[in-house]
């Protein structure tokens, strides 16, 4: 291990991070678990599980409709939990995150409620080539919905967007830019703050897609500029079903409801129904209450290590990471920008990628085979799939030794 990484290592003390996660001490058929597949979801720490398992046992009430103390005391800590968000996304305002059950459902929701108020026939919506499906498919069916148009930003050959390409792509007929901060399929960390600026000088508004980023790096939406930026909670050592959008004001005030029912009115007759403000207005029903909480619980967790230095040593592992797969010989690296995450997609020349994930696991290491959500993105490197090994800041050097030693045993059985 380099002399390097082995400071920064016992800097950010990841043994003791570790100890943190239950799961993490567990084995898998009789080899201790290397879990690199943190891209599609992150473990939990103890005190995330514990603050669930709290409040369900001992201060679990609905939220909003009730006037005894249980209640309260729930819709204070979902409340809480709203402006924790807020601070941790840099937003100005904790009325500007509306809560959802991820980030897939926080882009539906933008789709249809900014298309049916913004997008009509001859506009254009403008995503790149690296997009997640969520990213891609609720813009499509808004197209051919409404009769607008959908463009796309080419990527060169290390995964980068080509910002000139696309500068050209904008025009005034442009609606709306949508993007990813982080590649899930690369790892590529796009400019979305330039991608902003160059948007708003359009008249277009911006959606950034933050699933890949929150967890990394820190987030400060009101320094990138956009209108939207979505996230999931279980991306980021939160519980599941939970995630959101940061909106600006302005926009959710105009913005009609995504789904109807109770709690997002302010009055409702048999003839006419007046809706509450925002955040209200989107968060129809009764809300992933107990995921709130842990969500919040989470934020803590993660502020309490720092973003920035989370950042740091994860940068420390892909660099590491990136040289012990780049030496083995026969495997292939898609996406080397030069600004990414944690998180390296390779091809083997022998063996397909879902042959490839079973075979590591046998070796109690779980990483991800497949087009990973990005088939577009697949096409464009010319490749059916791609394995996956992404990082958290509880990974170490060591496993992903263990990982490049097990992929030469891959290659040698097939070879």
């Amino acid at each position: 291990m380099p002399q390097t990484l082995m400071a920064d290592k016992a800097a950010f003390d990841v043994d003791k991070i570790r100890e943190d996660f239950p799961i993490l001490s567990q084995t898998v058929r009789g080899k201790p678990l290397v879990y690199l597949d943190n891209a599609a979801t992150t473990q939990k720490p103890r005190r995330v599980i514990e603050r669930v398992r709290r409040f369900d046992t001992e201060e679990y009430g609905t939220v909003r409709r009730g006037a005894y103390r249980l209640c309260e005391h729930a819709t204070q800590l979902f409340e809480d939990s709203r402006q924790k968000v807020a601070d941790f996304l840099g937003a100005g305002n904790k009325k500007e995150i509306v809560f959802t059950s991820g980030t897939t459902q926080a882009i539906n929701l933008v789709a249809y409620s900014f298309g049916r108020r913004f997008v009509y026939a001859g506009d254009e919506i403008i995503i790149s080539n690296i997009e997640h499906h969520a990213n891609t498919v609720p813009w499509q069916v808004l197209c051919e919905e409404r009769g607008a148009r959908l463009k796309v930003i080419p990527v060169n050959d290390a995964g980068e967007l080509i910002l000139e390409e696309y500068e050209k792509l904008l025009s005034d007929r442009t609606r709306l830019v949508a993007v990813n901060h982080v590649s899930n399929a690369l790892g590529t960390v796009n400019p979305v703050r330039e991608i902003t600026e160059k948007a708003h000088a359009a008249g277009a508004r911006v959606l950034i897609d933050g699933a890949q980023s929150t967890p990394h790096m820190k987030v400060d939406v009101r320094e990138i500029g956009c209108d939207f930026y979505t996230f999931s909670g279980h991306k980021m050592y939160a519980p599941s079903g939970v995630g959101g959008v940061f909106g600006k004001m302005e926009l959710w005030q105009e913005m009609p409801p995504y789904v109807t029912g109770g709690d997002m009115i302010m009055k409702v007759t048999l003839e006419k129904t007046t809706y509450a403000p925002p955040p209200a207005r989107f968060e129809a029903g009764t809300p992933a209450i107990t995921q709130v909480i842990g969500l919040g619980e989470a934020i803590d967790y993660l502020n309490g290590i720092g973003m920035d230095r989370i950042s740091q040593y994860e940068k420390s592992l892909l660099e590491y990471g990136s040289r012990v797969l780049g030496a083995i010989d026969g495997l292939r690296i898609i996406g080397t920008a030069h600004d990414k995450a944690a998180l390296i997609s390779f091809a083997l020349d022998v063996a397909h990628p879902h042959d490839v994930v079973t075979l590591l696991d046998q070796d109690g290491i779980a990483v991800r085979g497949g087009h990973h959500c990005a088939q577009p993105t697949m096409v464009r490197f010319g490749v059916p799939a791609t394995s996956r090994a992404s990082m958290a800041f509880y990974n170490k050097p060591e496993e992903l030794d263990a990982l490049a030693e097990s992929l030469q045993k891959v290659i040698k059985l097939f070879s």
